[in-house]
């Protein structure tokens, strides 16, 4: 069984700073992909930023120059550095990975966690 936990969301005041990170477990033989995912009350979920297991990134038009994705292989957990955070920000963050499992290549995601940006 696979799981992906994340940690790091909360209050935070517009402008401020949260790191949040994901840890892939279970009988993972290899990650694909990684990646955070946000969806705000009555909006659709959309990508924010992924990370392929050599490096590459790819963000969202609205996060670029303010978060960063990054990851650990050895430890199977990507991380995404949330700086000068808008109320617009506002939403669940839900971790997601592309990986090689018990069931062959698939796609799993996190519970999500909150995080919220006043003004």
């Amino acid at each position: 069984q696979v799981q992906l936990v994340e940690s790091g969301g909360g209050l935070v005041q517009a402008g401020g700073s949260l790191r949040l990170s994901c840890v892939a477990s279970g009988s993972i033989f290899s990650i694909n992909a990684m990646g955070w995912y946000r969806q705000a009350p009555g909006k659709q979920r959309e990508l924010v930023a992924a990370i392929l297991r050599r490096g590459s990134t790819n963000y969202a038009d609205s996060v670029k120059g303010r978060f960063t994705i990054s990851r650990d292989n050895a430890k199977n957990t990507v991380y995404l550095q949330m700086n000068s955070l808008k109320p617009e920000d506002t939403a669940v963050y839900y971790c997601a990975a592309s990986l090689l499992g018990p069931k062959g290549d698939q796609n799993y995601w996190g519970q999500g966690t909150q995080v919220t940006v006043s003004s």
